[in-house]
């Protein structure tokens, strides 16, 4: 399957435990926590004036992606990433209350 030319490049530093893109010069970011084997998603944040174009839900799939290759649990504590599993069912086996 080819990747979309339109989605951003999504990348992961695991020393700051972050997720993060740059698009038309503007940075958005996913921000998590690690504890006992569970992956906990804090914070999304995507600027105004990237908003509105998927960004946020490509930063919270990469974060689910690794989770499952990692074989973490799942704690979607921003209101973003609870909403995006809600819509994804195929994340529901990850997460943990």
């Amino acid at each position: 399957m080819t990747a979309d030319p339109r989605s951003p490049d999504v990348h992961h530093d695991p020393d700051a435990r972050r997720f993060h893109t740059l698009l038309d010069g503007y940075e958005a970011e996913l921000l998590y926590s690690l504890r006992d084997g569970r992956m906990i998603i804090n914070h999304t944040g995507v600027p105004d004036q990237i908003g509105g174009r998927g960004v946020a839900a490509t930063l919270v799939k990469a974060a689910l992606d690794h989770a499952r290759a990692q074989g973490w649990r799942v704690v979607p504590a921003c209101s973003y990433s609870a909403a995006y599993v809600e819509r994804h069912p195929e994340y529901a086996g990850l997460v943990d209350a």
